[in-house]
């Protein structure tokens, strides 16, 4: 397991649980106990744990780690891949028009694209723009506005104004944590509001995550499950997790 892999597994006991133990810790994930008191640390740094005697404390109860792009890149990334694939499948026909959100599995997505299928792609992800217009088959739009350095992509007002004005086939959306009382959800205001003008810009919305951000919830939400018409997610989903989105009228694809 990575570090940031590691580290962001710590994160999320800590919002779960609260409290976490050295000890208990490095047994289970089979590391030494300074490995996880060097991670601690790091999360302590983020400001979302206070190291206590023996482990840590949460610092605030719905704040988790935000990895960096380069930090994600790895963590999960040949599931981020299978969930990449299955998503391409939910690609219109020729002609169709796509929104995609930021992330990378998102990112991903874009390797599984049909080489041979003309698409208009919008956009307000850089990474996924930079890879887009080495694609002879599709017609980019870049949407404006201020690129976060987390997410290396466009927020603010320009950005959801632009959106307010489309009308796409599929919404390719992302998320880090998923409910039923809470639906998806960010630590970030100005990613929830981009997020919710990206789920109004399409006719058909599909979310694509992993099974890890089921039963998580962030400050602000910007889709309820019943915003939703497709998820992708990972084998590893559970049964309760698959009816909630399913009760809903959400169709479930497991990668």
């Amino acid at each position: 397991m990575y570090a940031a892999e590691r580290q962001q597994l710590l994160a999320e006991r800590l919002q779960h649980d609260g409290r976490l133990a050295v000890i208990d810790l490095a047994e289970e994930l089979e590391v030494s106990s300074e490995t996880i008191r060097r991670d601690l640390a790091v999360l302590e740094r983020e400001g979302v744990a206070q190291r206590v005697h023996g482990g840590a404390v949460a610092t605030r109860a719905l704040t988790i780690l935000v990895p960096n792009l380069a930090q994600r890149e790895v963590v999960h990334a040949e599931q981020k891949r299978r969930l990449a694939r299955e998503a391409a499948r939910l690609l219109p026909e020729a002609g169709g028009s796509v929104v995609l959100d930021a992330g990378t599995t998102l990112s991903g997505l874009i390797d599984a694209f049909p080489l041979d299928r003309s698409l208009t792609v919008i956009t307000h992800a850089i990474p996924a723009a930079a890879k887009l217009i080495t694609m002879p088959s599709v017609s980019l739009h870049v949407l404006g506005g201020q690129v976060d350095g987390a997410t290396a992509a466009a927020m603010g007002p320009a950005t959801i104004d632009a959106l307010a004005g489309l009308r796409t086939d599929v919404c390719f959306l992302a998320t880090s944590a998923a409910s039923t009382a809470h639906g998806l959800s960010t630590p970030d205001p100005d990613e929830a509001a981009v997020k919710r003008a990206l789920v109004r810009s399409a006719r058909k919305v599909v979310a694509v995550f992993d099974s890890s951000k089921f039963s998580l919830d962030h400050v602000f939400s910007f889709a309820s499950y019943d915003d939703l018409d497709v998820v992708v997610t990972d084998t590893d989903a559970s049964d309760e997790d698959v009816s909630a989105l399913r009760a809903h009228g959400v169709e479930v694809v497991r990668a």
